[in-house]
């Protein structure tokens, strides 16, 4: 490791970067539309469940914590409502989770979760008066369940997709990232990144990070050469560090 690569790593300081999970913090384009239309018009759905899927970092949980707002001041009396991961339902709390909640966001459903376990927790939220959101970031049909019940009943549900961000997403997901993390970023460097950078949720936000990391141990706003070396770090397949003090 060479010295700069050492001062690099000890400026690297973990801060704080604020996340805001209100209904006017959710940045909405025609990639995402369809999706926060069906949240907002809660309860007024066709059935007692919704399914959204999508890639990862494309909103899907601020959509669940959505939906579990609106689900908890819909009547003077708070309802309680849960957000749990499906990898954490299993036999032993589907019963405990469907009697304390009037509704459930179950996210990240996967074929190697419990399928017996969440095909019950299903029927028991699949009644009248009961409400349930289940996230993913594949479509249910294909996905290969276990226990086919659990594939149909996913199958079945009202759904709605999530796109990799088009241009109007990008450069709204980009400015809320930076100033997420307190950072402010000119014009010609935002669009720099549209231009340059994947259309993809999860790469963006892996890239914001990285240009925080390294505009931090620079000790410098954001500049062009701090955004090719993040890209560059980001490339690489084989784990080794770029040098990121060349060209300064």
């Amino acid at each position: 490791m060479t010295n700069n690569d050492e001062h690099l790593q000890q400026l690297q300081l973990d801060f704080a970067k604020r996340c805001e999970m209100g209904r006017d913090d959710f940045m909405v384009s025609d990639c995402n539309r369809e999706a926060f239309n069906l949240i907002d018009s809660w309860p007024h759905w066709f059935g007692s469940g919704l399914l959204i899927y999508g890639p990862q970092g494309c909103g899907k949980s601020h959509l669940a914590h959505l939906f579990a707002d609106k689900v908890r001041g819909a009547t003077a009396k708070p309802q309680d409502v849960t957000i749990v991961n499906a990898a954490s339902v299993n036999m032993r709390n589907v019963k405990r989770l469907a009697e304390e909640n009037t509704a459930i966001a179950v996210e990240n459903v996967m074929p190697k979760n419990n399928n017996e376990a969440l095909f019950h927790l299903f029927n028991l939220f699949n009644v009248d008066g009961k409400f349930m959101l289940w996230t993913a970031e594949t479509a249910p049909n294909l996905m290969n369940f276990a226990l086919k019940d659990l594939q149909t009943r996913l199958n079945m549900m009202p759904r709605a997709a999530i796109f990799e961000p088009d241009d109007v997403m990008l450069q709204m997901l980009i400015v809320k990232l930076f100033d997420d993390r307190q950072i402010k970023i000119t014009p010609e460097i935002l669009n720099y990144i549209i231009n340059t950078a994947p259309r993809s949720f999860a790469y963006i936000e892996a890239l914001v990070e990285e240009i925080d990391k390294i505009s931090l141990a620079y000790q410098s706003s954001v500049n062009y050469i701090i955004v090719r070396k993040a890209m560059e770090f980001l490339q690489l397949k084989d784990n080794r560090e770029p040098d990121l003090f060349e060209d300064f």
